[in-house]
């Protein structure tokens, strides 16, 4: 259907350019504001005076906070956490999703299991009881605490389920007909022509992992081990810092908010950097997910 191009959808499309840019540029806003103030003097980032653009620009606070011994531990717990809770959730997704995508005919238990995924999403068995999993397990304080209580987004198999389900069932059936096992139909059918939902699912894990802090606040009770998102909640609402194993006379540096500035931006560099190399999956995996035959 081809549109007419009179004035009144000009000015309905340069209305809707205008709102978008005007949103996009409010929602841009704090960012090039916290931006602004890591790269301002402690002074004018301190007296509110920093909007958009840099006072006495210095790249002090970024050395300090690159040189802080427990800025850089729980950086690299997070990085950790990030690249084992990713792999081992993409994983299981794909090894729960393959079966589960089948039709009830070739498995037969298939809508009790889904059934039983769902209602564990819905009703899950709550923090108090899954504290002391995890305390019972001697896993407190240890990164297995924030990666396997959660090691499976049920979520995130569902739509996986659904990609997988999308995939012509006539591949599936000819690499039958030549002998292939349900592992290299999988490894050969199903994981290639799904790359483009594994690259969106594995990017929606990854932030989930990398935004995450009330788990570190749970179950790390020393908070020498923290993650970064729990180590800068710590900062800036401004926590007894003492517990954090900081100097004190470093309370006054890290309540500046220059400092805390400089560490919510460099929290949000991985993010920015990875997420342009995966769009074009995210948005093919979202166009995957919205076709079925």
């Amino acid at each position: 259907m081809i549109r007419e191009n009179n004035w009144f959808n000009r000015l309905f499309d340069g209305f809707n350019y205008l709102f978008l840019t005007v949103f996009a540029l409010l929602c841009l806003a704090p960012m090039v504001h916290i931006f602004a103030v890591s790269l301002s003097g402690r002074a004018p980032a301190t007296g509110g005076f920093v909007s958009f653009f840099p006072i006495d620009f210095t790249l002090e606070n970024y050395q300090e906070v690159m040189g802080s011994q427990t800025f850089l531990r729980s950086l690299m717990i997070s990085v950790v956490r990030v690249i084992t809770g990713t792999s081992l959730s993409m994983t299981l997704i794909i090894l729960t999703a393959y079966p589960l995508s089948k039709p009830p005919r070739v498995f037969k238990g298939r809508i009790i299991f889904i059934w039983f995924f769902v209602f564990a999403m819905l009703f899950n068995g709550g923090l108090i009881p899954t504290f002391f999993v995890v305390r019972d397990l001697g896993l407190l304080n240890t990164l297995g605490a924030l990666i396997l209580p959660n090691a499976l987004p049920i979520f995130l198999m569902i739509l996986m389920m659904n990609f997988f389900r999308a995939v012509p069932k006539e591949l599936e059936e000819s690499a039958v007909i030549d002998g292939a096992s349900h592992w290299r139909v999988l490894w050969h059918i199903y994981i290639p022509l799904s790359l483009p939902a594994i690259a969106t699912l594995t990017l929606l894990s990854a932030v989930g992992h990398w935004n995450a802090w009330f788990d570190g606040l749970i179950y790390m009770t020393d908070a020498a081990n923290y993650p970064m998102q729990t180590f800068l909640r710590t900062i800036v609402i401004e926590l007894d810092l003492t517990n954090i194993g900081i100097d004190p006379r470093d309370l006054q540096r890290l309540s500046d908010r220059a400092i805390r500035g400089a560490q919510i931006i460099v929290a949000t560099v991985p993010i920015l950097i990875v997420y342009p190399f995966l769009q074009r999956y995210f948005i093919s995996g979202i166009k995957l997910g919205a076709i079925k035959e």
